[in-house]
């Protein structure tokens, strides 16, 4: 699988730091005085220094939940997915929703978390017990 490439904004690279580097522990690449580059589990993030945030409020319903319209994220093994969870639950994140299976005896079921970086960009973390089922209809 190539790596992919995402570039989001920030106000401030040092809180960036301590988010994206310290608490998901993600290794810094290289920087500027205007931009981060972080190891987002084989890809590429950069956040880059914005003065003026605007976050888009526009959701989506997905299996009864509002689901923010921009945001990105990641696929990780069953295993890794509980233990972030329980690292942002024990650091008292702040869940766009808390942790729950979703899509529950469907093909899609899949374990997924929501929330917010300090600068108002959504994450999401998924996971399935199944991997092949990550396309399935």
């Amino acid at each position: 699988m190539q790596p992919f490439h995402l570039a989001f904004p920030v106000t401030d690279l040092e809180d960036a730091r301590k988010f994206y580097g310290g608490l998901l522990g993600c290794p810094e690449g290289r920087s500027s005085p205007e931009w981060v580059d972080f190891n987002f589990h084989g890809h590429q993030i950069v956040a880059h220094l914005c003065t003026g945030m605007q976050t888009d409020a526009s959701r989506n319903e997905v299996d009864g939940h509002g689901v923010p319209v921009r945001h990105f994220g990641l696929v990780l093994a069953m295993p890794d997915w509980e233990a972030l969870a329980a690292k942002l639950k024990a650091v008292g994140t702040k869940f766009i929703f808390e942790p729950y299976i979703r899509f529950k005896g469907e093909p899609g079921e899949q374990a997924t978390m929501f929330f917010l970086d300090p600068f108002g960009n959504a994450i999401e973390f998924k996971a399935f017990q199944d991997i092949s089922k990550l396309f399935a209809k």
